[in-house]
């Protein structure tokens, strides 16, 4: 029986280090993604390693086609499949409205939206060699709604959501299925360029209905639920994990 193989960009850290690691123990092999923080990404792969999986370490920008290119050539060359593919790595550029410059809005969508398209084409090109797989994508409350100095984050988000809707149906006949997993605010490395991250911080600890914070770890759980077997038929989907807090007004 071959083993199955994962690949989960930004995952050197917070939620896609804990995502590739659930994977590892799951008993795949991991494809760890990284853009900038080699030993944090070396520190995982030697994480999964110890777990007896495989990790092949891969350092690309995936805002830069040719670089999503590149690493999915290495993860043929190296696995010759691929059965799950994480879209985790997100960046962004935090400022009001009137303060943003094209070349923010580039990069933010660059990373999080185009990323998705050019990742989930090439990833479907290996899936279908094995008879299908499963795709997911991270988002963030964001998408749906106002977050202060958020734009350009919240707007890519929201085309990550609108392109797993489409992605879900024409990759439906490859046998790939595709949802997303959008996040209420989780303390992560990710947080720290936040310029409000404790007021967002003290309002998800006071008001979350659930009575306590999202964990990287309720999101890794849905991650898990959404490319088992049992979630085969949900297609299309971000299924909010947030508590209930993006039920208040």
């Amino acid at each position: 029986m071959m083993t199955k193989v994962a690949l989960v960009t930004g995952s050197s850290r917070g939620i896609g280090k804990a995502t590739a690691l659930r994977l590892a123990k799951e008993g795949y092999d991991i494809v760890v993604n990284y853009a900038r923080s080699k030993s944090a990404a070396l520190e995982t792969a030697a994480e999964i390693e110890a777990l007896g999986r495989k990790a092949l370490l891969i350092k690309a920008n995936v805002g830069d086609v040719e670089k999503i290119k590149q690493m999915f050539v290495e993860i043929d060359e190296t696995f010759g499949r691929l059965d799950v593919f994480v879209s985790n790595a997100a960046s962004g550029v935090q400022r009001p409205v009137m303060e943003l410059e094209e070349s923010h809005w580039n990069w933010t969508m660059n990373i999080n939206s185009k990323a998705l398209l050019f990742c989930a084409q090439e990833a479907a090109k290996l899936m279908e060699k094995n008879g299908g797989g499963k795709i997911v994508s991270i988002s963030s409350l964001g998408a749906i709604r106002y977050l202060e100095n958020y734009t350009t984050v919240g707007v890519s988000k929201a085309a990550v959501e609108a392109l797993t809707r489409y992605l879900a149906v024409e990759l439906a006949e490859k046998n790939i299925v595709v949802n997303a997993v959008s996040g209420g605010a989780v303390d992560t490395e990710a947080l720290k360029s936040f310029p409000n991250r404790e007021e967002l911080l003290a309002e998800a600890r006071e008001k979350t209905p659930a009575g306590k914070m999202v964990e990287i770890d309720d999101i890794v759980n849905a991650v898990m639920f959404l490319i088992s077997d049992q979630a085969s038929m949900i297609r299309g989907q971000t299924i909010i994990v947030d508590g209930g807090i993006s039920l208040l007004v």
